[in-house]
């Protein structure tokens, strides 16, 4: 009688690593959708108001910031696995990105790169 190639304990295993993957991309998912939603808040009120004026590359920048934020948050959920040290960069990844879109929106820092 041949022995089965996969036990159950490797058919176990392999069943948890499936749905922890399933978990990760769903995460994923769910993180680059929030910053889809994100991109349309100025784009539905340019057509609500005559007040908001974004142009083709402030959402290429906005899209940038916010999707590259969210994929340095998947990483950092991902690979870090001390909740002390998670929470540390996680915050240190918020503030950083509210610091550049502050910058970039209204030149809080005064660089070349500050908005009007």
């Amino acid at each position: 009688m041949a022995t089965p190639i996969i036990d159950a304990d490797s058919n176990k295993k392999m069943k948890t690593i499936t749905k922890r993957l399933v978990e990760q991309n769903k995460r994923l998912a769910i993180i680059l959708t929030c910053a889809t939603a994100l991109l349309f808040v100025p784009l539905l009120g340019m057509a609500l108001t005559d007040e908001i004026h974004w142009k083709t590359l402030d959402f290429i920048v906005a899209g940038a910031l916010l999707y590259g934020s969210g994929l340095t948050l998947e990483f950092i959920l991902r690979k870090i696995k001390t909740k002390r040290n998670r929470l540390l960069l996680i915050l240190g990844l918020f503030l950083v990105l509210v610091l550049v879109w502050a910058e970039l929106a209204v030149g809080v820092f005064n660089t070349v790169f500050a908005g009007s």
